[in-house]
């Protein structure tokens, strides 16, 4: 087997299409798309946003902030959700055609287009800057739930950034069980 080196790069795999929503000091919905962030710890989120974002603003602002997962259906708005700042265009979630629906949980909008969202409540910045969340809700629509219940990648058809090529994939399929095929090694 060959190996290509590459250099210094972000190229991280799969990367989520995360789309961060947050309310403004009006009241105002406003989303954007973030590749880089992920857990932190089994019940928090961290977040690596520019400190010039709006949605950065409006976290610091409301301490709370919705994390959802683009999804296939939706690859067109969440891109355009991340190619306009909501510093200056104030309707973009009208403009992408996406509606919200306040948290049960938290002072941040649920984006109703996407079908999984973790309600987040501020808890720091960190040295670098990144911010930090701790997960008190996760709220799924029904259409993505398997028969068991819980939620099924397959008709989540979440989305991924591929940061090689600057496209998005489609993250599906069953290929192994956790915790469990390792086990033929023992």
């Amino acid at each position: 087997m060959m190996r290509k080196n590459f250099g210094v790069k972000s190229y991280f795999y799969p990367l989520p299409v995360l789309m961060i929503a947050t309310y403004d000091e009006e009241g105002r919905a406003d989303c954007m798309n973030a590749a880089w962030g992920g857990l932190y710890d089994a019940n928090q989120v961290i977040l690596c946003l520019s400190a010039s974002h709006k949605t950065t603003k409006n976290i610091h602002l409301k301490k709370a902030f919705t994390v959802s997962f683009a999804d296939a259906k939706h690859v067109v708005e969440a891109d355009y959700l991340g190619l306009v700042s909501g510093n200056q265009v104030h309707d973009k979630l009208e403009k992408a055609n996406l509606h919200v629906t306040k948290s049960e949980f938290v002072e941040a909008p649920l984006i109703d287009e996407f079908p999984l969202t973790l309600e987040c409540r501020y808890i720091k910045d960190t040295e670098d800057g990144n911010i930090i969340g701790e997960i008190v809700n996760v709220s799924a629509d029904e259409s993505i739930l398997g028969e068991d219940g819980k939620i099924d990648v397959n008709r989540l058809e979440a989305i991924s950034f591929d940061p090689s090529h600057n496209t998005y994939v489609k993250v599906q399929g069953h290929i192994g069980n956790a915790f469990q095929d390792g086990n033929a090694f023992k």
